[in-house]
């Protein structure tokens, strides 16, 4: 019987004994009467069917529900019936008592133990019954036990035998008071194993340890287990000295020794080797210098770090599962003595969280790393960890001994007259290493080298990207410094490598007039277009193309501000394919740049790279299931990813060096306490851009955040830059202050408008912008999809392509309308919109850029859902559709008012007749069959007296039938223009395989 979901219902979880897979747990809805009681009206509960009561379940629930469907006997028949029997022959033939298959019946078994002990864990405090043999499932409550319970097992040895039983007991108040938990004889079973989960008289019993409970089931129906005298000492080795080990033991007839001893916390570094290369030296240094290079094969070596506890002569490691306690059998005669070494487990706790609060997060007492993590970490820690008592060793049977001490390198600038001078040193233990040598090594990636005791010293990864500039670009000057070494220097037009290397404390620095060269740059130089650039740029994107090389040849970052539409995308390009072109000049060149950007954003510069710079390897590093591995990046010119992707894999994004680092729509970084911003701050770059048309939203202080990740320290802290700045500039309106600002932030900022480069431009501008559906959204068209896949093709089938083609028409509607957003087929749909998402992104974008826009879209109920948003937000819009009374008031509301920057019409209403020569920005939501159409609606803005350039903006989801009929459209360029002028003449043109292909 069916549960209502819009009447009072309650979720319950009902215990049963099937007949051959045992006690399993299914999910039940169960109607509620008028005065709150369970009825018999009730229904299961699953994955299929789990959305429509939604409202009265929580996230344990829904993965409860996911579990438990995994455990029902259609979901084991489909996992293990590999001969495809029916379910009843196949639990005949499998659990025959004679013929059965003891494999199958054991894999049937684990698997539903892991399963039934991560649903034991989520069910406490639910709703748990035992199901009645009518098939109520809300039958007979089963009382939660708040309280764990306790075993202690019990042995009595006699003069024949030894006895051997176990006692439950409950607590039953604070002081420490329990009671026996009867259990023996009571028709106790057991819902699952491990750990154990005991029902008795319909009370379910959890265990302070995690007990096994194939260790209680032998005492459901005797009271003890008969150890014969000629078997003892087997048993007593075998499994008595376990359960000591493990468990509360008491003993008659034996004694059990109990030992108290102060572990000694050991991390034990070992070499991992999967396969086997030579090895070579080369010498380096001066002549005296016994430091060696050696080689070897980097990518089939890991270190491996093992936590183990010392309590005396007896070594553990560690393990959350491990046994709390070590116990050996000592026999003298006819006696036993058990002696027992207790695990300080707190204190071995202690110790584990003081290595991960140290960056290594062991997992069951292990973790590889590879070498160069694992050194870099052993860098940082080594002494660290040594004083909070840990012994620090290398594998015994590791026939090359590392140098695990403490390394470090130390850095000081100081400004002379023409140079940097650079002085520093490099020590590992009490080696000091001369920085030229280490450098040597760096330079030609070797990544160790031999001291004088014989131990090989790995220098650490951060050390390649943290200094790899500062060793490129020095020089010698040929002179002998104090300590009678090579005179290092560096050429003043690094200072921002310089300001970089402080910023990060990886340098101490004396020198004035840090900024005073800002103020010195000559007339910014023309540089040649790629040879591979794909494209020709305007005159005014020359010039920002040039800029972007100038910031570069000094080091300095930059905010391209250009108005929206005109070009950022394409001179970024340019400049990334000319950094790829001059990797063999450049030393930064060759390494992979980062563009972020809005998740929306990410397909349509994919798509502009591949059309502007098709030889730029361009990888897109986003979605659930992405690679997080940093190497890959060395494959590829530019990655592309999200401001949330950087959000959450900072960590591991920080350690990589790229060349730029790009942010796209920068106003995402506008506050400074933001984790994004906070993200973008730490990655690891020689060069940073970012792009936006609205640097500067809301306050000063966005400028601020986003100048600080170009230029770190160009605007001071962010404390200075409030005083000194914002507050003089906003509350006191301070022009002096206000010229002030511009003059520090003027030589990194370029910002144009279009009114600026209007004889630059065409009429018309016209992009396509490709939005990702949300999840929920994905979900919804697949569905719709499949339904109107089988059904075009089935009535293809039956009555021809000619007579199908309402069905056709249908089916393509309904998946356009979802693709732009469900709630247009679905009044009671919940989720979001990815076009609606990146519409009002850009919609936002160009009202702050103080634009007016048309809106466009065929769908009146399209045009209702921005509707809600923008009076959400109030912003004011003026609006026309078929039924709209007063179009002209609309029209004049529009052309006339500077605060009505939307105007949302219907395709059908507002295509033909109206000059709308007000706006300059165009925008399609669901983009036509017919271009002509499109076309008309364009026509409204780009029309004589329009005195602006027209940027049009089709919105496409991606991975729908909008995209693929913008393909068709190009297939079917042909039958362009007179021969497709209405939807009747497109549908007529589609053949069998053109539907095939909209619905794949």
């Amino acid at each position: 019987m069916k549960v209502h979901p819009t009447q009072p219902f309650q979720i319950v979880y009902s215990l049963l004994d099937h007949e051959f897979l045992g006690y399993l747990i299914e999910a039940f809805v169960v109607q509620r009467n008028s005065r709150g009681e369970l009825t018999l009206q009730n229904q299961t509960l699953s994955t299929q069917n789990v959305g429509e009561f939604a409202r009265g379940l929580d996230e344990r629930d829904f993965e409860l529900v996911r579990l438990i469907d995994s455990i029902q006997q259609d979901t084991i028949v489909k996992k293990f019936n590999t001969r495809r029997l029916p379910a009843v022959d196949f639990f005949l033939k499998i659990y025959d008592a004679q013929k059965g298959d003891k494999l199958v019946q054991e894999a049937i078994a684990g698997y539903l133990e892991n399963l039934k002990a991560q649903i034991m864990t989520l069910m406490p405090g639910k709703p748990f019954y035992v199901m009645g043999n009518d098939g109520n499932p809300a039958w007979q409550p089963i009382t939660w036990m708040p309280e764990p319970a306790r075993v202690h097992f019990h042995f009595v040895r006699n003069a024949d035998s030894t006895h051997y039983f176990p006692i439950i007991r409950y607590p039953t108040g604070s002081t420490g008071e329990t009671e026996r938990v009867e259990f023996q004889f009571k028709d106790a079973l057991m819902v699952c194993d491990e750990p154990a989960c005991l029902l008795v008289n319909n009370r379910l019993y959890q265990f302070s340890r995690n007990v096994d409970g194939k260790k209680l089931r032998p005492f459901f129906t005797k009271n003890h287990i008969v150890i014969p005298r000629n078997l003892e000492p087997q048993y007593y080795e075998r499994f008595v000295t376990q359960l000591i080990a493990s468990y509360d033991v008491y003993a008659k007839g034996f004694e059990i020794r109990s030992e108290v001893i102060e572990p000694q916390p050991v991390l034990t570094v070992s070499e991992l080797v999967t396969s086997s290369r030579s090895m070579s030296t080369l010498a380096v240094g001066r002549e005296g210098n016994s430091a060696e290079v050696v080689e070897t094969d980097e990518s089939t070596r890991k270190i491996a770090f093992d936590l183990s506890f010392r309590y005396g002569d007896s070594m553990f490691r560690y393990d959350n599962f491990g046994p709390s306690a070590n116990v050996s059998l000592e026999q003298k005669g006819d006696e036993y003595i058990f002696h027992k070494i207790r695990r300080d487990q707190r204190l071995e706790r202690q110790k584990l969280t003081t290595l991960r609060e140290a960056g290594l997060d062991l997992r069951h007492g292990r973790m590889a790393l590879t070498k160069a993590e694992a050194f870099a970490w052993l860098a940082d820690n080594s002494a660290k960890i040594q004083e909070a008592g840990f012994v620090l060793q290398q594998h015994a049977q590791d026939t090359k001994r590392y140098f695990l001490g403490y390394s470090s390198i130390n850095v000081s600038i100081e400004e002379g007259r023409d140079w940097f001078d650079i002085y520093a040193n490099v020590q590992f233990g009490e080696f000091v290493i001369p920085f030229l040598k280490l450098r040597t090594l760096i330079l030609n990636k070797k990544r160790e080298f031999t001291l004088p005791n014989g131990e090989v010293a790995v220098i650490p990864e951060t050390w390649f990207t943290r200094y790899s500039e500062l060793f490129g670009f020095l020089e010698r000057s040929g002179g002998i410094d104090a300590d009678g070494a090579d005179r290092l220097v560096l050429r003043k037009h690094h200072l921002a490598l310089v300001q970089e290397l402080e910023r990060d404390n990886l340098a101490t620095t004396v020198m004035s007039r840090k900024l005073e060269r800002l103020r010195d740059f000559s007339e910014i130089e023309s540089y040649p277009i790629p040879v591979h650039f794909n494209g020709t740029l305007r005159p005014y994107q020359q010039a920002g193309y040039d800029w972007m090389n100038f910031l570069r040849q000094y080091r300095f970052g930059g905010c391209l501000a250009d108005d929206m539409g005109l070009g950022k995308t394409v001179m970024t390009l340019a400049m990334l394919e000319g950094q790829k072109e001059a990797a063999n000049t450049e030393p930064d060149a060759a390494r992979p740049n980062l563009l972020v950007m809005p998740t929306s954003l990410l397909y349509n510069w994919e798509l502009e790279a591949r059309k502007f710079t098709p030889d730029l390897r361009v990888m897109v590093y986003t979605g659930t299931y992405r690679e997080k591995n940093t190497a890959q990046f060395d494959d590829y010119d530019l990655i592309l990813t999200s401001y949330g992707i950087v959000r959450i894999d900072i960590d591991l994004l920080s350690d990589y060096r790229f060349n730029y680092v790009i942010l796209d729509e920068s106003q995402a970084i506008k506050n400074p306490s933001s984790h994004i911003t906070k993200a973008v701050m730490q990655l690891n770059t020689a060069h940073r851009l970012i792009l936006t048309g609205t640097p500067l939203e809301n306050s000063t202080m966005d400028l601020w955040s986003q100048m600080t990740f170009i230029n770190p320290g160009l605007l001071g802290s962010q404390s200075f830059f409030r005083n000194e700045f914002q507050i003089p500039i906003e509350k006191r309106h301070d022009e002096a202050k206000t010229n002030r600002l511009y003059s520090l932030i003027k030589p990194f900022m370029l910002r144009r408008n279009k009114a600026q480069v209007a004889t630059d431009l065409p009429e018309k501008v016209e992009s396509v912008l490709y939005c990702d559906m949300s999840p929920d959204q994905a979900e919804q068209y697949e569905e719709a999809k499949s339904y109107y896949r089988n059904l075009i093709l089935e009535r293809i089938e039956e009555d021809g392509m000619a007579k199908s083609q309402m069905i056709v028409l249908q089916g393509l509607t309904k998946l356009r309308q979802i693709a732009n957003h469900p709630r247009m087929v679905d009044a009671g749909y919940e989720g979001d919109s990815g076009k609606l998402d990146d519409v009002l992104l850009r919609l936002e974008s160009a009202m702050t850029e103080h634009h007016k826009v048309l809106v466009f879209s065929q769908f009146i109920k399209h045009l209702s859902v921005v509707e809600q948003h923008l009076n959400e937000r109030g912003i004011k819009y003026a609006y026309l559709d078929g039924s709209t009374t007063d179009r002209q008031s609309q029209v004049e509301l529009f052309q006339t008012d500077d605060s009505v920057k939307l105007f949302l019409i219907s395709l059908k209403a507002g295509g033909l007749g109206h000059n709308l020569t007000a706006a300059d920005y165009v925008f399609i939501l669901d983009p036509w069959w017919n271009p002509a159409i499109e076309a008309q609606a364009v026509d409204r803005a780009h029309r004589i007296g329009q005195q602006r350039t027209v940027f049009t903006y089709k919105f496409i989801a991606k991975n729908t039938v909008e995209e693929k009929i913008l393909s068709l459209q190009r297939a079917k360029q042909q039958l362009a223009g007179s021969l497709i002028t209405t939807e009747e003449n497109f549908m007529k043109s589609l053949t069998k395989e053109d539907i095939l292909v909209l619905l794949e």
